[in-house]
């Protein structure tokens, strides 16, 4: 077939799409987490599995939440996670995640972060978390929050 194959074509045509979903924002302030992959993470393929880039994120999340002075007593629950998958991972490539905070709200903010495999961009995500009682129910984050997140937030 000329012009290579159809997967050659498709890698060719797809890149483009793809670098556009990643939103060009000050990833330099970033929390960054590092990733130790597991053979557990893979699937038959090779790849991280899909399922795992959630796991991946909730690691940045938390190393975030370390960095500001988030307390062990702090609860919260994740409202809302997206994902918009660029480009696999592979085993043996060293992942990182990039997590900046994008809003904060009464009860909740928002997050934004990059996955990355040897420094080159595999996944964007967007997630919401608020903070909850011991009853589930939403409570108005710290006064200080903002300010504790300021240094790693979306400029």
């Amino acid at each position: 077939m000329a012009g290579g194959s159809t997967l050659d074509r498709m890698s060719e045509t797809s890149a483009a799409p793809a670098a556009s979903r990643l939103p060009a924002l000050n990833w330099g302030d970033a929390s960054r987490s590092v990733i130790q992959l597991r053979y557990g993470d893979l699937d038959a393929m090779g790849h991280v599995n899909n399922a795992r880039y959630a796991e991946f994120l909730e690691v940045g999340r938390m190393g975030l939440s370390r960095e500001v002075g988030g307390q062990a007593d702090d609860r919260s629950v994740l409202a809302r996670l997206e994902i918009d998958y660029v480009r696999d991972i592979r085993q043996g490539q060293e992942v990182a995640v990039d997590t900046l905070v994008e809003r904060v709200g009464r009860t909740s903010w928002t997050s934004v972060a990059l996955i990355l495999a040897d420094g080159v961009p595999c996944a964007f995500a967007r997630s919401v978390q608020v903070r909850v009682d011991e009853q589930g129910v939403p409570r108005a984050l710290p006064e200080d929050f903002a300010s504790r997140v300021a240094h790693r937030s979306v400029r």
